[in-house]
């Protein structure tokens, strides 16, 4: 895990697929165990991705609340 990891968490949108503009962080955790069963895509999206599903699968998504940028409007 990088330093800015967790910040990146909650500011990164998904790129692609069902969930495609959702920001990692809000992604449903079936969606994360998918793809921890079928593989990460490769490079930095992957590694986000599993840190992400590391973060879920232990009840840890409340640690990046703080994090979270409140909406603007």
């Amino acid at each position: 895990m990088q330093a800015d990891d967790l910040e990146t968490l909650v500011r990164q949108t998904m790129p692609f697929g069902k969930y495609k503009g959702r920001l990692l962080v809000d992604l449903p955790g079936h969606y994360l165990n998918w793809f921890a069963r079928n593989g990460f895509p490769k490079g930095e999206l992957g590694r986000l991705l599993a840190l992400m599903q590391e973060i879920d699968h232990n009840g840890l998504k409340p640690i990046l609340a703080r994090l979270r940028v409140p909406p603007q409007g």
